[in-house]
């Protein structure tokens, strides 16, 4: 399949490349750059909320309209947003506007893709490609997203290179100022996209119909899994990680980049275990064991055992990602993908946009990693749920 994409396709992949990248070194700039300023951990905690509940807000309007508008020009719009927030980020140092710019913005604190154009490019992703094709093209998706994503988090490492020489306030400006021009090279890639990622005119145009129920009932499951991974974003994370071993942000960087890349090869295995035992299946056992790892860095003694934990997380954790993206698409029908796309997506969102809130606050009460051992806990639990409720809803290709 690899030389078979369609073109609209391979834009988006690109796309995704380029977002990931940015991402990538936000999420690990963003509590360093705010540190800088002299905020603490809570105020770290109440931005990265900020972003991601604004996120989630933009997210739903797509959602409740999304079917109106033509899916180029709403990718369009996001893309320029995106430019703008990069631009203001290097701009501004006050707090609010800081807050303001994170809550109508695109920065992604979290070092995933918790954004708008997640449902529209879920969406195009599905209409083009044939079902049968569907969850390997969303690995390859998921797959792009990691590897320039941990090349995003290991670049961030020019802060601690360049500091002798450049003041780390310009150097944080320069890398805002790259990620709005991301979004200004996104832009141009979704201005060729083609009529083939616009509904089909026949199709009726309802947000969301007989498949109203499923589409509810995983949006609730999603929310606890994004609330227990909103505790442990790559920016708090982050933060944790320097103040209970005292490494800096080169070795943060360089972790993170491994993990990056532990997960991207996650995602093509999944594919393979998808066909063998089925896309839930392969979501929950895949998820389950790598919780209790996460519970398990939060008792850690050294940096290298914490390293190597993270490291078998991430080998398993993100296998449920493309998995996860292909049976929403598949369970519901061709013309309420827009919207079930971002009504599983704003809970997620929303979700994740309390819990830096809740696990900046544990942080600054205590050192200990307390957002660890909750997140973990939380995250087995909507597992367990998930396979209980949705292991006899099959997708088209395994009935």
């Amino acid at each position: 399949m690899g030389n078979s994409l369609p073109d609209d396709i391979r834009r988006v992949l690109i796309a995704r490349s380029l977002r990931a990248f940015g991402d990538g070194y936000v999420a690990i700039l963003l509590p360093l750059h705010l540190s800088r300023l002299g905020y603490n951990a809570f105020e770290v905690g109440v931005v990265a909320t900020a972003s991601l509940l604004g996120s989630a807000l933009l997210t739903l309007a797509v959602g409740l309209i999304g079917y109106r508008i033509p899916r180029r020009r709403a990718l369009l719009a996001a893309a320029l947003l995106m430019a703008a927030t990069g631009l203001g980020f290097a701009e501004v140092e006050g707090f609010l506007l800081l807050l303001v710019i994170a809550f109508v913005g695109t920065l992604n604190p979290s070092g995933g893709d918790v954004s708008v154009f997640l449902p529209l490019e879920h969406t195009v992703i599905a209409h083009v490609i044939a079902d049968e094709e569907r969850t390997a093209v969303f690995a390859r998706y998921s797959f792009v997203g990691a590897v320039f994503g941990a090349l995003g988090a290991l670049s961030v490492g020019v802060v601690d290179w360049l500091a002798p020489v450049i003041a780390p306030s310009i150097i944080s400006a320069i890398l805002f100022g790259l990620y709005g021009a991301l979004g200004l090279l996104t832009f141009l890639l979704y201005r060729n996209l083609s009529s083939r990622v616009e509904a089909d005119t026949g199709t009726p145009q309802t947000p969301l119909g007989p498949s109203r129920g499923i589409v509810y009932q995983l949006a609730a499951l999603f929310s606890v899994d994004a609330f227990g991974g909103g505790l442990v974003i790559n920016a708090l994370l982050a933060l944790w990680l320097s103040a209970r071993f005292g490494i800096g942000v080169s070795t943060i960087g360089a972790i993170f980049f491994v993990t990056g890349l532990c997960s991207a090869v996650s995602y093509f295995v999944a594919v393979p275990l998808a066909r063998r035992f089925g896309l839930v299946n392969t979501m929950v056992f895949t998820h389950l064991p790598s919780n209790f790892c996460l519970i398990l860095v939060a008792f850690a003694p050294t940096v290298g055992i914490a390293f190597g934990l993270l490291i078998l997380r991430s080998l398993l954790s993100q296998m449920d990602v493309p998995t996860r993206s292909s049976y929403v698409m598949a369970v519901v029908r061709p013309e309420e993908r827009p919207a079930a796309a971002s009504v599983t997506a704003v809970p997620r969102s929303l979700a994740s946009a309390t819990a830096p809130l809740l696990s900046g606050w544990l942080l600054t009460v205590s050192p200990f990693g307390w957002p660890l051992i909750l997140a973990g806990t939380l995250k087995a639990a909507y597992d367990l749920t998930l396979l209980r409720r949705f292991s006899g809803l099959k997708p088209p290709e395994e009935r």
